[in-house]
């Protein structure tokens, strides 16, 4: 067997001994759904309403719910980081002492489900945010006194940042000096750069 990809910690035990618990005509359902909804981190795989009627389901108290919910999905996340084959999670899970009814449904539902929810992985943005657009305007603030003719130029950059998760645009606005633009910009042209010559 590979070495062991999932630790026997006292949580994992814990929500063993509850999952083993668990309908078993209902588990597979479960899994599919958390699998479905695995790479889409800032959403919920189930609403309030919905982990309600889950407690009145499997019978669990909302902390356990929430125990056995979050080691299905770190369970997955393993087998999505670990790339492994459904007959390797199924002993991997049969090594934590999961009943094997549990550890088929898991083989099952990653054969079914594995390999595309791997490449729904690597699709995901590394960064939770991209840049979308960007705006600026220059404001020229004027000394106040008669006698100072200082004016301080800012340039104000406006980026507009999307969540993969979320269809809303956030506005992020970045105020620079000339001396700072100035180094922001040679910053830039070495990413560029470096950027060039990995191309």
């Amino acid at each position: 067997m590979a070495a062991p990809v999932i630790p026997e910690s006292e949580s994992i035990r814990r929500a063993v001994s509850l999952l083993n618990a668990v309908d078993p005509s209902r588990f597979p359902r479960l899994l599919s759904r958390l699998l479905q909804k695995l790479h889409l981190k800032a959403e919920s795989s189930f609403s309030e309403e919905e982990e309600e009627k889950l407690q009145v389901a499997f019978s669990l108290e909302k902390q356990d719910l929430h125990l056995v919910l979050e080691t299905i999905s770190f369970i997955l996340e393993q087998a999505v980081y670990h790339n492994l084959k459904p007959t390797s999670l199924q002993q991997q899970l049969q090594s934590i002492h999961l009943d094997q009814d549990k550890a088929e449904a898991f083989s099952s539902a990653w054969a079914a489900a594995g390999q595309d929810t791997i490449e729904k992985f690597r699709q995901r943005v590394l960064t939770p945010q991209k840049l979308e657009t960007i705006g600026w305007q220059l404001n020229l603030q004027m000394a106040e006194s008669m006698q100072a003719k200082l004016k301080s130029p800012q340039a104000v950059l406006e980026l507009g940042l999307s969540n993969e998760d979320s269809k809303n645009l956030k506005k992020v606005f970045i105020e620079f000096s000339h001396q700072e633009l100035f180094e922001f910009y040679n910053k830039l042209e070495t990413i560029q750069a470096q950027l060039d010559s990995l191309t």
